[in-house]
């Protein structure tokens, strides 16, 4: 069972997370960070670096954040792994606890 960014992360794309992961398996987008998972190893030191809130195990995952799973798998196809932690969004601290940011994400 992997790990999965979720919906708050859009917009804020706090990389603290890629700073504690072992396998490198954090992708960049524009507005958002992925997880492949295929190269998780469910080691959980990503969930507790995130500022956002935004990382949960997948069987932790609310209800309604359970369409993440392959939003994560998809874009992780597409996008390059991030491997060093970078600054967040200049607007990251106004987006970050807003909900339904979907609408926003950047592909």
């Amino acid at each position: 069972m992997a790990f999965v960014i979720t919906d708050n992360c859009i917009r804020c794309k706090y990389t603290d997370c890629v700073e504690v992961c072992p396998v490198d398996c954090f992708h960049e987008g524009p507005n958002f960070l992925v997880i492949d998972p295929e190269e998780c190893i469910d080691c959980t030191l990503c969930e507790p670096a995130c500022p956002a809130n935004a990382i949960y195990a997948e069987g932790d995952l609310p209800e309604n954040q359970i369409h993440f799973i392959e939003l994560n798998a998809e874009l992780a196809q597409k996008w390059p792994v991030i491997t060093e932690r970078k600054p967040a969004l200049m607007d990251a601290e106004q987006w970050k606890g807003i909900p339904d940011k979907l609408s926003h994400l950047e592909r």
